[in-house]
């Protein structure tokens, strides 16, 4: 039986947070490259991808690039070149979602296909395995019966998200940002529309829910179903967020690292897809960097209480709800470990969030800042209050909150010309550094056997952690500066023979040519470039229309597809009510300053879709 390796997959904003990632256990980061990410706020130069490369391979960890938005005409000279430049800066795989670029002179790089291609069925995987596709990032919507299904019918590796936040469509069938504000999603440039405040409103005009987030959901967490996923087929467990900040990437790598390691520990099937050991100085809690509340996000099926309709913001741990408030005061319903510094929020009366940073907490009396009157704020009795900030959680991963360390096993013996010091990584490298000096007999053997063992053994701050120290030899009175060089000099030695074994697995060879199952496509395809024409039409694809970018089509097209269905969100589900008041009978409209969109419900699928008007 052949061992599986799973990976942890962080997001980079730079190569601090990709170092940042790796030191907290990520077997692979993914970062974006400068002009051409989905994340076009989060690109990098190909100085930070070496840099990150460097630091990530020598614990077997890889760099994978974002190159995932659709391509320009004028572009794809530029995006050829760089794409070069990313291989030989040591990059070990491209993330992708435009298929022209698989036209392109590329060099030896794997192609990993993004999430933005609307990996949804098993024909469409299929069909990406067979363009030559090392790996498939799955649609987020994926329930945990439908990755079974595209595992037991495709070979590709499978890369699943498992935490962070939502996009409400489809990816890659987004264009709603594209549409009210000419900057598209699929270009990097999402202005996020689905974070904004909506009106719903009726055919009659008259208001349904007035200025809520209709669009916006809660952030994903699978942490507690790993192992199913795993047992589904996922290889490669992906934790969103370049945008978010380093202590996010710290905490939430971290929380995920000790999740993994328990579906791996004690198994024989499975293995970390990385080298070393993580040392956390710090318990981790995804609930105490950003979060809009969890969901596991219908990989069980379609659940309630998916969505956030009153903030799109963090809110972070519940920590109880209000019982007594007096004039520069309040209580809790239950103890708290609330610190002066801490950020609360909690949601008022209107609907709306609200927050404040603790004065003083002095015992169960919490005092808010910049509140004279608490009776005059938002703040009421039963409220529910959340900690957002957590002061001491955060200076903690401010300062140095991890270490990892690759195993050595040491041994020192005697030679003809004197001694040498040989070191065997965890992975099987070795080095040996010879010491040629005076063979001294100790007078006190046991001293210069404890001498010798510590010295040898002080690994200290370098990337290495003793598993073992053999001395093959009887103890020999040895100088401490020469035990200290040669332990210094091999530690450089295996430094460097680690960076040297790394080996980057260059693409497989992507020689056959599978015709597309259809031979019409629309603008959802996003095909944007001559390139990706001479893809789809070499693969038997007749007629291509071109993408939203390139002409956006006018009244009734359809800028977002998405599973939640905002009837179901307000209790009103054509499938589980059979009576409805006349407001609630359609059809019905969203709208705010950006625009008015119509509503469409299709309930034997289960999806809602908006179309322009």
């Amino acid at each position: 039986m052949s061992i599986r390796k799973l990976e942890l997959l962080s997001p980079a904003k730079n190569s601090e947070f990709g170092i940042a990632a790796v030191n907290h256990g990520a077997d692979a980061v993914y970062i974006g490259a400068a002009g051409f990410s989905a994340r076009a706020a989060a690109g990098n130069g190909i100085n930070e991808i070496e840099k990150l490369t460097a630091y990530a391979h020598f614990y077997n960890a890889k760099v994978y690039i974002a190159l995932n938005i659709i391509l320009f005409d004028h572009e794809l000279e530029e995006v050829q070149k760089l794409i070069r430049q990313l291989w030989n800066a040591g990059a070990d795989a491209l993330i992708i979602q435009d298929l022209g670029v698989l036209e392109l002179d590329l060099p030896p790089i794997p192609l990993f296909a993004s999430t933005q291609l609307d990996n949804q069925t098993v024909s469409r995987v299929r069909f990406l395995e067979s363009a030559g596709f090392e790996r498939v990032i799955l649609a987020r919507e994926l329930s945990l019966k439908a990755i079974e299904d595209i595992r037991q019918n495709t070979a590709v590796d499978l890369e699943a998200f498992v935490h962070g936040a939502l996009c409400v469509c489809y990816s890659g069938r987004c264009y709603l940002s594209a549409a009210i504000g000419k900057r598209s999603a699929n270009r990097g440039q999402c202005g996020q529309p689905c974070r904004l405040s909506w009106t719903l409103v009726n055919g009659a005009g008259q208001v349904l829910a007035k200025d809520r987030y209709l669009l916006s959901l809660k952030d994903m967490n699978r942490s507690d179903y790993l192992h199913d996923l795993v047992s589904a087929g996922v290889t490669s467990f992906k934790i969103e967020g370049r945008l978010k900040d380093i202590s996010y990437v710290k905490n939430i790598t971290a929380h995920y690292r000790k999740r993994l390691d328990d579906v791996i520990t004690g198994s024989s099937e499975y293995q970390a897809a990385s080298s070393g050991k993580t040392g956390l100085f710090f318990v981790p809690d995804p609930k105490k960097t950003f979060n809009r509340g969890e969901t596991d996000y219908l990989l069980f099926g379609r659940k309630e209480d998916i969505q956030s309709l009153n903030t799109p913001k963090s809110v972070g741990e519940k920590i109880g709800i209000v019982d007594h408030m007096d004039l520069k005061y309040f209580t809790l319903k239950k103890a708290h470990d609330l610190h002066n510094g801490d950020g609360l929020c909690f949601i008022n009366q209107s609907g709306k969030l609200e927050g404040f940073q603790v004065n003083r907490a002095d015992l169960e009396k919490i005092y808010p800042a910049g509140f004279p009157d608490l009776k005059k704020s938002g703040l009421f009795p039963g409220a529910v209050m959340y900690r957002n900030h957590d002061h001491f959680f955060q200076k903690k991963l401010d300062g140095p909150s991890s270490e990892r360390k690759i195993a050595l096993d040491l041994a020192f013996f005697e030679t003809g010309q004197g001694f040498a010091l040989q070191g065997t990584d965890e992975d099987g490298n070795m080095a040996e550094v010879v010491l040629g000096v005076e063979k001294i007999e100790a007078k006190d053997e046991t001293a210069a056997l404890t001498t010798l063992k510590k010295q040898l053994g002080r690994l200290g701050d370098s990337q290495f952690y003793l598993k073992s120290l053999s001395v093959l030899s009887k103890p020999y009175f040895m100088v401490t500066k020469e035990l200290n060089r040669i332990r210094r000099e091999l530690l450089e030695a295996l430094t460097q023979k680690r960076q040297e074994n790394y080996c980057r697995e260059p693409a497989k060879p992507r020689l056959s040519i599978t015709p597309f199952p259809e031979k019409h496509l629309d603008f959802t395809a996003n095909v944007s470039n001559q390139k990706a024409v001479e893809f789809y039409q070499k693969r038997g694809v007749e007629t291509i229309d071109s993408a939203f970018e390139l002409g956006q089509p006018g009244s009734g097209t359809v800028v977002m597809m998405l599973r939640h269905c905002i009837l179901k969100a307000l209790g009103q589900c054509r499938r589980e009510v059979t009576r409805h008041p006349e407001i609630w009978k359609g059809p019905f409209f969203i709208e705010n300053k950006a625009g008015r969109f119509l509503l469409e419900f299709d309930c034997i699928n289960c999806e809602m879709r908006i179309k322009m008007m």
